[in-house]
């Protein structure tokens, strides 16, 4: 009598997921390279096919894996964001690497700064202050939320512009042009206002930049971008 085949192992999805993010960040697996098929890594993995569609699935959400109908799975291109040495307007990142920018505007408004914003801005506690929270999206896919204060004696007229056809940085740089920037990169999960506007999973890792810009010894913004991790990396040019 012929023995029955084992019965996939209950292999949790997580460890499953682990190994193919290990893989891809190691280099094992290329930017544009076909993974194995599902049915593939079933057999590597001797798990449920169920197991292997739903780490696939979380890899997609987080941006680091591409699935294309009837193709199959490949690792995503990484996108350089915004050099740790230079303040540029995203929009001319994107531009410059032949893509298509767009803007959605969630909020635009006049507020008046809690103690954090007054002290990282040297205004007093309930000074006035314009707020602007964006999403920049690259070909359709977000890749920068922009949530950013602003000095209204150095861009009065920043309320009225239209941010669908021109971003705050070039307006600051248009009435403050900048002398001074000071910036801060950390690693930070997403909450529920960060995934949701840039399409991730809530406690995906994002690349959090913490920058505050100066025009003539005022702080003219204090701004924090927040960039979905999995898809992009940070690039930095050094010289003596």
């Amino acid at each position: 009598m012929k023995a029955a085949a084992p019965a996939p192992r209950a292999l949790p999805y997580a460890t499953v997921k682990a190994a193919l993010r290990k893989r891809i960040a190691r280099g094992g697996w290329q930017p544009g390279v076909r993974l194995p098929s599902e049915r593939e890594l079933v057999l590597e993995f001797g798990c449920a096919r169920m197991t292997v569609q739903r780490a696939l699935r979380e890899l997609e959400e987080e941006g680091l894996i591409e699935r294309r109908q009837g193709s199959g799975s490949y690792v995503a291109e990484l996108h350089p964001i915004s050099n740790l040495l230079r303040v540029r307007d995203i929009h001319d990142e994107i531009r410059e690497r032949g893509h298509a920018h767009a803007t959605r505007v969630c909020v635009v408004a006049r507020d008046r700064a809690d103690a954090g914003t007054a002290a990282a801005m040297r205004l007093a506690r309930g000074a006035a202050v314009y707020h602007v929270q964006l999403v920049h999206l690259e070909n359709g896919v977000p890749i920068q939320l922009e949530d950013r204060h602003v000095n209204p004696a150095l861009a009065p007229d920043l309320l009225t512009r239209d941010f669908t056809r021109v971003t705050p940085s070039h307006v600051l740089f248009e009435h403050a042009p900048l002398t001074e920037a000071e910036q801060v990169v950390e690693a930070v999960l997403a909450g529920a206002e960060q995934a949701r506007a840039l399409e991730v999973a809530v406690g995906s890792a994002l690349l959090m930049v913490s920058r505050r810009t100066v025009s003539q010894g005022a702080v003219a913004s204090v701004a924090r971008l927040y960039h979905p991790g999995a898809r992009f990396r940070l690039v930095g040019s050094f010289s003596v």
